[in-house]
């Protein structure tokens, strides 16, 4: 199962700068290699983030002690690891000698488990180490947060890939860059630019996951390379040209406003021969550069008949005057009807404009 998970700094306060983008970046890949799961794409910002994650079922059997170690490795000193080796390496001589069954090391790798291969445990695992770093580097204390954070459940194929540029593109929406390149704290500027360690690896696979999980391509960032690489790159240039309006002024000349900041189209229309693609060809480039509110409050996100069937799955949250679970989407999201569906009916606020 793909989410779409969002949380903003209390009272949306711009308190990450440089070094705690960083941070919050270092301990996200931190919890994706303990916990199991896979980070599709993501963008930390000012004062909120975005991740699209894949929650990756347990392996048939459970861990091997082996990878249980290496994993606890991921969020533990050497020594807390060496601790729990040993305790292992007790409990297998226990096993062999025939004093105990394989339920004593069963319940060791369940200590640590349970928070592998689970949303909710990855999103409080990494938002409350990230908090305790952030609060003993500024010296403060209190909520860092100002909700436990929000997801929405995405569906494979169109809406996985627009959604993953939806969140790499965050930055020029916001005015921070032209390029989504330019910005290194997303997933589009560590695959592009190799982030702190220079190589971006994590980073493309995630994102050849995003575009190629409906075909059943696994996260190989050796594919980035090819056609994906060439095709994402297109989503990102469709959403990332600036929006100017044009107004007659009293004295009856034509006023040119620019309302919101990004490539001009004819920076974007060279990117785009050189890719061998016209701008055109990306029919929801509008609603990638504005603010779509049915990706962090929609519940669902996918075909008509995903969504009905993730309806028809918590049937009992919904009033029995309800029928199906298909909602279109509205206002900023209105450039994928027929393409992409909500759960949820917004009406309220459902065009937010471009930031």
């Amino acid at each position: 199962m793909i989410y779409h998970c969002v949380s903003r700094a209390v009272n949306r306060e711009f308190v990450f700068g440089d070094v705690e983008r960083e941070q919050q970046r270092m301990y996200m890949r931190m919890y994706e290699n303990f916990s199991g799961n896979r980070i599709l794409s993501y963008c930390f910002m000012s004062n909120h983030f975005h991740i699209l994650l894949e929650v990756t079922p347990m392996v048939a059997g459970g861990l091997s002690d082996a990878e249980l170690l290496r994993r606890l490795g991921a969020i533990h000193n050497e020594a807390q690891v060496d601790e729990v080796a040993r305790e292992l390496a007790e409990a297998r001589k226990k096993i062999r000698a025939g004093v105990a069954d394989e339920s004593l090391a069963a319940a060791i790798h369940a200590r640590f488990s349970y928070r592998m291969h689970d949303l909710s445990e990855f999103m409080k695992s990494f938002m409350q180490r990230y908090t305790q770093w952030h609060n003993r580097t500024h010296r403060r204390t209190g909520r860092l947060w100002e909700d436990r954070f929000r997801s929405v459940i995405v569906e494979d194929g169109v809406a996985c890939k627009t959604m993953a540029a939806y969140i790499d593109l965050n930055p020029v929406r916001a005015g921070m860059v032209e390029n989504p390149e330019d910005y290194r704290w997303s997933s589009y500027g560590e695959a592009v630019g190799g982030g702190a360690k220079g190589n971006g690896k994590k980073a493309r696979a995630g994102l050849v996951r995003a575009m190629r999980a409906h075909k059943g391509v696994g996260a190989d960032a050796d594919l980035w390379a090819h056609d994906v690489s060439r095709e994402y790159r297109r989503i990102l240039l469709a959403g990332a040209v600036e929006k100017e309006e044009r107004r007659v002024s009293r004295g009856g000349g034509t006023e040119v406003k620019r309302t919101r900041k990004g490539m001009s189209a004819e920076q974007a229309q060279r990117e785009y021969e050189r890719l061998d693609k016209r701008l055109e060809e990306i029919p929801y480039g509008r609603m990638l550069r504005c603010r779509v509110r049915y990706f962090t409050d929609g519940a669902v996100i996918g075909s008509r008949k995903f969504v009905n069937e993730a309806f028809a799955n918590a049937r009992e949250r919904f009033s029995q005057a309800r029928t199906d679970g298909a909602r279109a989407l509205r206002g900023s999201g209105f450039a994928a009807t027929g393409m992409l569906w909500s759960a949820r009916d917004l009406r309220v606020g459902v065009d937010q404009g471009d930031r």
